[in-house]
Formats: structure tokens, sequence, C-alpha cells
């Protein structure tokens, strides 16, 4: 691998890691106070499932980003599948800020579907530039689907 691939592997990967480090910095301190008071539907997974699965995700959509930014900027697909997936992180991080920030199950909901939203349209913008990029958001969208729906239950339990 030439070292200019090598670096964009790097970089994307920790683009991402480091949206979830910035979500986390709003995640982590309310989960055993806040979260922890809230009422939650029976299907909640345990908390210590959530950090493992985020940290998978990322790294999954930083080798998805790397594919498609290996592409080049100069393929106009490729600059608009780069600007819908940067939406997308950033609506990612924010949903932490409104969910666990705020302490706003309402403002998370309505941002999760969003989120969800942003994330279907950078798969369909991918699949036209990478297949392989496409795929490794998959467990990303399910994962954002199971969140909205617990996102939800929280929302109407509390």
């Amino acid at each position: 691998m030439k070292t200019n691939k090598i670096i964009k592997f790097v970089l994307s990967i920790a683009l991402c890691q480091v949206a979830g480090l910035i979500g986390s910095l709003f995640t982590t301190p309310s989960i055993p106070t806040w979260y922890a008071s809230l009422q939650k539907p029976s299907f909640a997974p345990p908390n210590w499932l959530f950090g493992p699965v985020w940290i998978t995700l990322y790294t999954l959509m930083g080798i998805s980003l790397y594919l498609v930014w290996n592409k080049g900027l100069k393929n106009k697909l490729v600059k608009k599948g780069l600007l819908i997936f940067g939406i997308q992180l950033a609506l990612n991080a924010l949903w932490s800020f409104l969910f666990f920030g705020l302490r706003s199950p309402l403002y998370g909901f309505i941002e999760i579907i969003v989120l969800w939203i942003a994330i279907g349209f950078t798969i369909l913008k991918f699949y036209r530039i990478s297949k392989n990029a496409t795929f490794l958001l998959l467990p990303y969208i399910t994962w954002v689907t199971i969140a909205a729906v617990l996102n939800y239950y929280i929302w109407i339990l509390n």
C-alpha cells in the first residue's frame, strides 16, 4: 500500500473515531447518572455493549470513507458522497449532545430520524461509487434503526 493510501486510510478511521470521541464527551458522564435513572424498554441493550459496538461501527464507517475517498476528489460523485458522509457524521455527534448533553429524548428522537435519513442518502451515494463502501455502512444504519426505536421508547416512557 502506498504511503498516500495508508495516510488516507488512517485519517478516514481517525476522523470517524474522533466523531465518536466527541459524542462520548456528552454520553459518558450521563450514563451512571441521568441515563441510569430513565425507564427503558425491556429490549434495551446493556450499557457495556454500546462502547464496543460504536467503536466497531466507527471503524467500518472509516473504512467505507476511505474506499470512497480513494476513488479521487476529482470525481463529482465522490465529492458529493463525501459531503453527505460529513453531514451524517456531524449529525451522529450531535445526537449525543441532544440526547445525553441536553438530556432530551425528544430532541434526540427528532435528530436521530434526520440522522437515519442522512445515512440513507450516504448509502445511496456511496453505492454509485463503491459497493463495498456501501456494505460497510449497513451495520451502522441497522444499529441506528435500533437506537431510534430505543430513543423513541425512552421518550415515551419518560
